[in-house]
């Protein structure tokens, strides 16, 4: 039998982002630390061991210090990170262990807005995490305001992208052990390869081919851009490619989520 995908999504999947909303606020203190000790240690580490080794980095005709350099970066990866876990990870303990799906889907709402409503709440834990960040960051005086504040909606943006794509790969893997997968695959090459650590003009010709293909490649350069205050025209090829990945991956995790649940 044919299946087909409903496309009609009411604002009901607002209940879904409700429900994680308030199971948030009761780990909160748990959720809080990562994004507020992870930036510290890592401008720590490289700010005071590895950055005085590097010196400076030449950014955009610019030379900026290392740890400058790497603390947008760090801002991307936590966007990036957030995301894509917590709709991995976390709503597949939802959807097979806790079966919390299968509860919510008793109720009126469709399987589509249930999905919608995990990746909305995974772009929305993207954005505090990303605000808690940003104070953490900004007391070194790393980012450059008002334009650093573009980073909060960005995080939603590129959350949401991240969201989806990972929601896909929930929706194919056979179980929890598996993710481990998509995380060396994927989120890890990304994660060294992005232009985080270091320019990407350093790598070989097909080395930056293939960075240039990563999401995170192009959420880096505008998470830097946003934080150094440099705005420019350029930067909307950064927000299309994001918005490409949306727009592919999140009707495609809806359907495989119902090739997936609904037998």
């Amino acid at each position: 039998m044919k299946i087909r995908v409903k496309t009609h999504i009411t604002k009901r999947f607002l209940r879904v982002w409700q429900r994680n909303l308030r199971v948030y606020g009761r780990i909160w203190k748990i959720s809080f630390l990562p994004p507020l000790l992870e930036p510290v240690f890592y401008l720590l580490a490289f700010g005071a061991g590895l950055g005085r080794l590097v010196g400076t980095l030449s950014y955009r005709g610019t030379d900026v210090s290392y740890i400058a350099f790497i603390a947008p970066a760090l801002i991307a990866i936590n966007i990036m990170y957030n995301a894509f876990f917590e709709n991995t990870y976390a709503s597949f303990v939802r959807m097979y262990y806790q079966k919390t799906f299968d509860a919510i889907m008793a109720t009126p709402l469709s399987l589509e807005e249930v999905i919608t409503g995990e990746i909305v709440w995974g772009a929305t834990k993207t954005v505090i995490a990303t605000g808690i960040m940003m104070a953490v960051i900004s007391f070194f005086g790393l980012l450059t305001y008002p334009q650093a504040l573009l980073l909060l909606p960005l995080a939603f943006f590129a959350g949401f992208a991240f969201s989806s794509i990972a929601m896909f790969f929930t929706s194919i893997m056979p179980n929890i052990e598996t993710f481990n997968l998509p995380i060396f695959l994927f989120i890890t090459p990304m994660f060294l390869f992005s232009g985080t650590f270091f320019p990407i003009d350093n790598l070989p010709s097909w080395a930056r081919s293939l960075a240039e293909v990563f999401p995170l490649t192009h959420l880096v350069r505008l998470s830097r851009s946003f934080s150094f205050g440099s705005l420019d025209a350029g930067l909307l090829w950064g927000v299309l490619y994001l918005l490409f990945f949306s727009l592919v991956f999140y009707p495609l995790s809806l359907y495989r989520m119902r090739r997936r649940l609904v037998k």
